[in-house]
């Protein structure tokens, strides 16, 4: 598994941004590539910086295109599958998540770094039956945020932009959730409140 994986990345790199798409749809399906496409769009960027944009780009293209598969196998009965590869807890408290939060709970887990639990929410927006439309767009959302900001730290840092991210990636990305949570539930306050005073 391991050879492949290198062969993988070998490849993205020769490649550049169609590689980079490349990498980023097979870790959003079931080819586990953990860190790989964040490595690699640091690496491209550091070598190639005017092309910093169509490797973010291809990024969130390659990253949507592979969590749209993965709903739609949700959504076609992929609990069973669900329920096979992952623990009966686990599901049960993200399938609560998703039921009460909505695209929210995929935007969350699309900015965390690995090992963060992703592709679970992923299949279970389709198997709760959020739309494809809304699903894509939380992706959208989630991954150009990540993704702008490791091409900023690549164009900034270099090669230490890896060691960085290594560093404090994933107290960076808890503080961008927590704002992200915050803003959330400002929002659904606000709209309570003004559905009150509608009424």
């Amino acid at each position: 598994m391991g050879r492949i994986v290198g062969r993988i990345r070998a490849l993205a790199m020769a490649l550049g941004a169609p590689g980079l798409f490349l990498v980023a749809f097979l870790d959003s399906t079931f080819l586990p590539l953990p860190g790989a496409t964040d490595l690699l769009l640091i690496i491209m960027t550091t070598r190639h910086k005017e092309f910093v944009a169509w490797y973010i780009l291809a990024a969130i293209a390659g990253s949507m295109a592979g969590c749209l598969v993965m709903h739609a196998i949700g959504k076609k009965g992929g609990e069973a599958l669900v329920r096979k590869r992952f623990t009966g807890e686990k599901i049960e408290r993200a399938m609560a998540s998703l039921q009460r939060h909505g695209i929210i709970a995929v935007l969350v887990p699309s900015l965390l770094p690995p090992p963060a639990p992703f592709k679970i929410f992923v299949l279970l927006a389709g198997v709760v039956g959020i739309s494809a439309v809304r699903f894509a767009t939380a992706i959208a959302i989630g991954r150009a945020i990540r993704y702008v900001a490791l091409g900023y730290l690549a164009i900034r840092y270099g090669g230490r932009a890896s060691t960085y991210v290594a560093e404090h990636g994933t107290t960076a990305s808890l503080a961008l959730v927590g704002v992200l949570v915050a803003a959330f539930a400002g929002y659904v306050l606000w709209s309570k409140a003004r559905s009150g005073k509608t009424r």
